[in-house]
């Protein structure tokens, strides 16, 4: 509801909002507090992001499920993490400390919170069903999770009760990390089935991509570049997420930075915020990606070709390698540009090539009133403007198209 200003009034929304700062404040603390300052970076990057789009849609549209869902995964995960933050305390350092066990069993609410993204691309963007017969996909994954999450604390408070306790560097139980018996025929069960799931959704808007138009296949546009960013990501973390230093933890750390783009890209997709700049983000992403590889594979040759020459450990080699590659990063750059932006973004590319054949014609132009139609046609064609009027000296008024 809005104010008679036209302001948002506080909510349920940014109440969250406040909570998820405090929780994030706590897990900073206790892992400090616990010697592992590092322990809350990953988490709080994915968490507070999801947060904060979960607070701009519930406070714009409180009727989407989607802002609150994205405010109970923000809000899991930090409980999570709090909850192992305190259990490295408790059994790590040796602190006797109440509600030890308390903490384990929270911590297992991180897995079946980041599942529920799954969940959301398929309400992306209103949060309806897109269907009546998908009802029943949407009831199926939300009891795979909350059974999921059964499981876990049911075999977490079994191990606690039975003194299992081998806790991991992450503060979780070291039963559930390599399950065995019927817990691990249960959890494989129930993990096929949440992922059979969870692409199906992907399917569904992916069928709905390319049957949409306008304002509705922007929003897909940008729920799919934030997908796919998020999933190669987080594919490319994986070798690193046990490694506890050296360059793969390094790389975990900073490739899990791609998951805020899904968070990200679904608040623009709803809140239909710069839409139409998706085409230019995604051109200028595979441009510079393809670049930055070229450069990087061409750096490394010359760089074998120079020590080749110059048999010496020298610094001239590196830096002919690096002369080198910086001479050609221009041209390799407008060279690449353009094939993506051929596929990629083709109003741009439709738009240079208007005004490349514009700028050849005017070379043997001499009529004015010629140049006049065909500066204002280009104009329609590259820009595609509601109006368009010159005005030339000599004219008391300007002119458009049709006069």
């Amino acid at each position: 509801m809005n104010t008679a200003a036209g302001r948002p009034r506080p909510t349920a929304a940014a109440l969250a909002g406040v909570a998820i700062i405090v929780v994030a404040a706590a897990v900073i603390t206790l892992s400090v507090l616990g010697r592992r300052p590092g322990y809350a970076v990953q988490p709080i990057m994915i968490a507070v992001p999801t947060g904060a789009v979960g607070v701009l849609i519930a406070r714009h549209q409180p009727r989407n499920p989607n802002g609150w869902l994205l405010l109970g995964i923000a809000a899991a995960l930090l409980l999570s993490t709090v909850a192992g933050a305190y259990a490295l305390i408790v059994y790590h350092t040796g602190r006797h400390l109440p509600f030890g066990s308390a903490g384990l069993i929270l911590y297992q609410l991180w897995s079946p919170a980041l599942a529920l993204y799954l969940l959301i691309i398929l309400l992306f963007p209103d949060g309806h069903v897109p269907a009546p017969r998908w009802r029943w996909a949407v009831w199926a994954y939300s009891l795979l999770c909350g059974g999921y999450l059964a499981l876990l604390i049911g075999v977490a408070v079994d191990a606690i009760e039975g003194h299992r306790l081998q806790v991991d560097s992450y503060g979780g139980l070291a039963a559930l990390d390599y399950p065995a018996g019927w817990f691990a025929l249960v959890q494989d069960t129930i993990l096929v089935l949440t992922l059979a799931l969870g692409l199906s959704f992907i399917a569904r808007q992916l069928l709905t991509w390319r049957r949409s138009s306008g304002v509705r296949r922007q929003q897909m546009k940008w729920l799919m570049a934030g997908a796919v960013i998020a999933i190669v990501g987080a594919a490319l973390s994986v070798p690193g997420f046990t490694a506890p230093s050296g360059l793969w933890a390094w790389l975990n750390g900073v490739l899990s930075i791609g998951f805020v783009a899904l968070p990200a890209s679904i608040g623009v997709g709803i809140l239909r915020y710069r839409l139409y700049e998706i085409d230019r983000l995604i051109s200028r992403t595979l441009a510079y990606t393809i670049v930055t590889g070229l450069l990087i594979a061409a750096y490394l040759a010359l760089a074998a070709m120079a020590h080749t020459v110059v048999p010496l450990r020298s610094p001239f080699a590196v830096a002919l390698a690096t002369l080198a590659a910086a001479a050609v990063f221009n041209p390799l750059r407008r060279r690449v540009q353009r094939v993506v932006d051929r596929r990629f973004n083709r109003a741009r590319y439709d738009a240079e090539a208007i005004i490349t054949a514009f700028a050849i014609r005017m070379q043997d132009a001499t009529d004015l009133e010629e140049i006049r139609l065909d500066l204002l046609a280009v104009a329609y064609q590259a820009l595609e403007p509601a109006h368009v009027l010159l005005w030339l000296p000599g004219q008391r008024e300007p002119r458009g198209l049709d006069e």
